[in-house]
């Protein structure tokens, strides 16, 4: 059965091709190889200012360079989130994307009497892929993986996306070309499934 899959392409470098971007596209290559529908947003070339308030998350216009991006999540089934590990977390660009896009009105509704509010992206999924230096079994186990299960429970799961998937990749600076394969492998196969 085929799926509406939304790739966010969230690594904020789009003057080169780095890892991220190589596995997103095996991703592609494998979803499309199976009949599935596949939209891509890459963050980094998208033009928006960050959020500088509460207010203007709240009642500020969604600057229009978003507005195709909310209507592929609307569209989606199914979203595929890359970006790279910087300083413990993801990249600034990237959270600042999810601030403007994931707004009160759109991803969830705030309701009297109902502290979490209603999740506006119910009856989604989502694999979240994410690249990093240290070994990933270090930064799952040692750190919790502590950004990650944030992005997993405090965006993604308080707006309704669920069941969400995880994917880290650790070691990415000093993999060599048999790994490297045996990912991009994994992510082609990941699409065919449109998992």
């Amino acid at each position: 059965m085929s799926r509406r899959i939304v790739i966010i392409q969230g690594h904020p470098d789009a003057s080169e091709s780095h890892l991220c971007h190589a596995l997103a596209e095996r991703y592609l290559q494998g979803a499309k190889t199976t009949g599935h529908e596949v939209r891509v947003i890459g963050v980094a070339t998208l033009d928006f200012p960050l959020l500088r308030s509460q207010k203007a998350w709240q009642e500020g216009a969604l600057p229009d360079a978003l507005r195709s991006a909310q209507e592929a999540i609307v569209w989606a089934e199914h979203l595929v989130l890359v970006f790279p590990l910087w300083l413990g977390d993801m990249p600034a660009l990237f959270k600042g994307f999810l601030e403007q896009v994931m707004r009160p009105g759109f991803a969830f509704e705030y309701e009297e009497g109902n502290p979490f509010g209603r999740k506006g992206l119910r009856g989604r999924s989502a694999r979240v892929i994410v690249t990093m230096g240290m070994p990933a079994l270090i930064y799952q186990h040692f750190y919790r993986a502590h950004s990650v299960k944030a992005l997993e429970r405090n965006i993604l799961g308080f707006v309704g996306i669920t069941p969400i998937e995880e994917t880290l990749i650790g070691q990415v600076e000093s993999m060599n070309d048999k790994t490297r394969a045996n990912w991009f492998d994994k992510l082609y196969e990941m699409g065919r499934w449109g998992k």
